[in-house]
Formats: C-alpha cells, sequence, structure tokens
C-alpha cells in the first residue's frame, strides 16, 4: 500500500501577493468566485480566519465539509480552506471529475502528524504480539489518509469527536480492546464516559515504542496513542480556578480534547458542533467560558452579542497551522485555476483511498 499522499504544488507564494491590499484581494477573490461559479466550491473550516470565511460557501468540520463537497457534484475546483487530513478525506470522497486544492501546503494538524503510517505499523506488530486477534484500531479523523487505511484494512472505522461514544461502544462489540489514534484525550474521555476504568486504559508511546500501564496488562481494554491536540492540550485547572473565582455564575464549555481533569471539571464538553449549537440554544443573557480553539471563540463571541462569552483562556494563541489559510494564499490558489496552472492539488493514492473509504463507511453506517 502507498502511504503517502501525493502533493502537487509550491510552498512559496509568489511575491506580488504579498503587496496587494485587503481590497484588492477580496475584490479578485469575489470575481473569480463569480467567473466559475458552480465550478467552484470552497468549504472553510470553523478554526479559519474570517478573511477567508467570509468567501466560503460552506462551513463546518472536517467530516461534514468534505461530505458537502463530494454532494456538489458540479463542482470540479474545491479549493479546501483547512488543513492536509481535510483536504485528504475531501478527495477520497470526492469524485474523479472533482479535484482538491489546499492554498497553503504548510496548513497542517499537529495531532495527526502525531501518528505517522510508519510508527502505527510497528505498534500494530508489537500489540497483536502481545494481545493477539482481540484489537480493532479506531482513528479520529484528525489523521492521514494512510491511518485512515490502516484502520480501514484492519476492520476498523474513523470516529469524530459528535460520534466517539457510539464507535467506541460499536468497537467493543467487535472485540475485546480498541486501539485509538491519535489522540489520546479523546479516546481517555470516551472510554470513561461508556464506563472504562483508568486500570482498563493504557498508552502507547510511540516514541519509545512501548506500552505504558500500571496494573494488569490482562485487564486492558484501551491503548491510547499518546497524541494530543497542541490548543487543547493547553487548556488547564487553574484556566478553570479561574474563571470560578472570577465569575462564579459563567458556565465553562470545552472540548473532549482536552485533558480529562479539565473536561471533568467544566459544566459541559462537546464536539465544535456542540459548542456552536450549546452557545446558539443558550438563554440570552447567560455566560460562558469556552475552551477550544481562539478564532473560533472570536467567532461566537461576535455573533452572540446578547451573551457574555469569553476564552476560557484568553493568553491561548491561535492554531498556527489549522488556521494557516490566509487572504494571499486563498487568491494564489484560484488566480492559478483561472490560469490554468493550479497548485497544490491534494490526490491520496488509490490504494489508500479505497481502504480510507473502507474506514470511513464503517462510520457513516453507523453514526
Amino acid at each position: 500500500m502507498e502511504l503517502l499522499q501525493t502533493l502537487i504544488g509550491s510552498h512559496t507564494i509568489p511575491e506580488k501577493y504579498l503587496h496587494l491590499s485587503k481590497a484588492e484581494m477580496e475584490e479578485s477573490v469575489q470575481h473569480i468566485k463569480k467567473d466559475l461559479g458552480d465550478s467552484l466550491f470552497i468549504p472553510g473550516h470553523h478554526y479559519q480566519k474570517d478573511e477567508v470565511i467570509q468567501f466560503a460557501d460552506a462551513v463546518g468540520d472536517s467530516l461534514q465539509l468534505a461530505q458537502v463537497s463530494a454532494k456538489n457534484s458540479n463542482a470540479n475546483y474545491i479549493v479546501f480552506c483547512g488543513v492536509h487530513f481535510m483536504a485528504e478525506t475531501a478527495d477520497i470522497l470526492t469524485t474523479a471529475n472533482q479535484t482538491v486544492y489546499l492554498p497553503d501546503m504548510r496548513a497542517g494538524c499537529s495531532m495527526a502528524d502525531m501518528a505517522d503510517i510508519y510508527q502505527t505499523e510497528r505498534a500494530w506488530s508489537k500489540l497483536t504480539d502481545l494481545f493477539g486477534e482481540s484489537i480493532l484500531p479506531l482513528t479520529y479523523v484528525n489523521s492521514t489518509a494512510a491511518i485512515k487505511a490502516f484502520v480501514g484494512k484492519n476492520d476498523g472505522a474513523t470516529v469524530t469527536s459528535s460520534n466517539a461514544h457510539k464507535m467506541v461502544q460499536w468497537a467493543f462489540s467487535q472485540k475485546e480492546r480498541i486501539l485509538f489514534l491519535p489522540d489520546q484525550h479523546l479516546g481517555r474521555n470516551t472510554a470513561a464516559d461508556i464506563g472504562i476504568e483508568p486500570h482498563e486504559m493504557a498508552v502507547w508511546d510511540p516514541i519509545k515504542d512501548e506500552l505504558q500501564f500500571t496494573e494488569n496488562v490482562d485487564d486492558i481494554k484501551v491503548i491510547l496513542w499518546k497524541g494530543h491536540c497542541s490548543v487543547h492540550e493547553n487548556f488547564t485547572l487553574t484556566n478553570i480556578e479561574q474563571v470560578r473565582n472570577s465569575y462564579p455564575d459563567m458556565n465553562i464549555i470545552v472540548h473532549p480534547e482536552c485533558r480529562k481533569e479539565v473536561v471533568d471539571a467544566s459544566d459541559f464538553n462537546g464536539s465544535t458542533k456542540s459548542i456552536i449549537e450549546i452557545i446558539e440554544q443558550a438563554k440570552s443573557g447567560t455566560s460562558w467560558a469556552i475552551g477550544t480553539e481562539m478564532n473560533l471563540v472570536q467567532r461566537i463571541i461576535h455573533q452572540h452579542p446578547d451573551k457574555r462569552i469569553i476564552s476560557l483562556n484568553p493568553h491561548m494563541c491561535p492554531c498556527l497551522t489549522m488556521n494557516r489559510i490566509d487572504l494571499p494564499h486563498l487568491l494564489w490558489s484560484l488566480e492559478a485555476i483561472i490560469e490554468g496552472q493550479p497548485i497544490n492539488k491534494i490526490i491520496v493514492p488509490q490504494d489508500v483511498s479505497t481502504y480510507a473509504t473502507f474506514a470511513l463507511q464503517r462510520m457513516l453506517d453507523r453514526a
């Protein structure tokens, strides 16, 4: 199985785009969108900058955007304003007549990068030597196409933060144990919610190439890959204590990619979609501290002036890779399409795409 996606493009934006005014770039993007019409579709992930989101034809989470891209069958050009793994998933789900482009090839996800296929295959070999055929792999959609394909090839499935509980329960109906890639925190929080005890969880360290556990190895039911979201892991109990002390009536809501102690100390936790919906449905005048990516928090604050909303950690930086796409790169990508020399094309090899589709479809059939 070919392991890596083909990336056809350039990392270096032409100098001319760095000297255009915001107004000039916005006018050019609008003009190209009008010219290309339905043949162009621009999905924008929730974490993107407002300067890019304003041009998005759909805003949502990664899987949702890939699915919507596939449904827009008239769109030959999918200019994905997100990161590598999202664009890969869009390429997997779209048709041969649709091509996916990533405006900035530096846009990635540190969590996805914490599990590469070589580490995963080594881990699988050792774990199956230890536990036999009792393990089913699951991977968060925030993972590379190669990891999704590995999981699909081994009868496993993808999960999202919205359906993780349902998919973990399904996995346990298939096998005695699961390997959860690549985010240990989502895996731990989900497993705990369905009744898995701490001593029944272990951590696989891909750097040390070893299984880390404290009690009886035979009791292990969930093997957590030692990966994390670099943004969500940085929300702390201290942040929660500061909010509780300063704003006693404030609700705290966090993403389940946060550490378990942070999730436990919060009032609510949920996926990006859940966070948005809970705030939308909250009564006017209520107060909220949100523990997720800063661009999204700022957008929610702007959209809900009737509520008092703050970041759980106001000093948190936006994810430096998740919102890498900016207006100059978007314009560069669109003009390259117009000029017949498109850049930064994302192609997932067919064998990888086939097995990754198995993993995605097992989830879509059940969640």
